[in-house]
């Protein structure tokens, strides 16, 4: 009978949820094995995980609002016909931009619901645009 009644309540403490576990720093993988909290992000073109503000083309915000300027990197392919773009407050955390021609002018593709342009900014650097506005130099 006390074998019966042990087994019962093993069995009934098997059906419990699980309590909740404190998160584990670090411990924020996205689908492709990224750590968010470590500053990491996917980069599409370099099929890597990469940290946004540690690339060499770094570009600020233009007239924010919020009460700081935000920033953005840029990552070209080994060939130069494509150019990632990370912008914070977009659904996707990169977009493709497509070189268009011989031109130095790269754009969004019409997946996109918003027109991304990037192009050269006086001697060394880029701005981007959306929908023929400047957001990043």
């Amino acid at each position: 009978m006390k074998k019966t009644i042990l087994f019962s309540l093993m069995f009934l403490f098997s059906l419990m949820p699980a309590q909740k576990k404190t998160p584990v720093v670090g411990n924020d993988r996205d689908v492709h094995g990224c750590i968010g909290s470590a500053g990491y992000t996917y980069s599409q073109i370099r099929n890597e995980c990469v940290r946004v503000f540690e690339q060499k083309i770094k570009l600020k915000e233009v007239d924010s609002d919020k009460g700081y300027a935000s920033m953005t990197a840029v990552i070209f392919s080994k060939n130069m016909k494509k150019a990632e773009i990370f912008i914070p407050d977009g659904a996707a955390k990169s977009i493709i931009l497509e070189r268009q021609g011989k031109s130095k002018v790269w754009k969004s593709g019409k997946a996109i619901k918003d027109s991304y342009v990037l192009i050269p900014y006086k001697k060394k650097g880029y701005q981007i645009k959306k929908n023929d506005v400047v957001i990043y130099h």
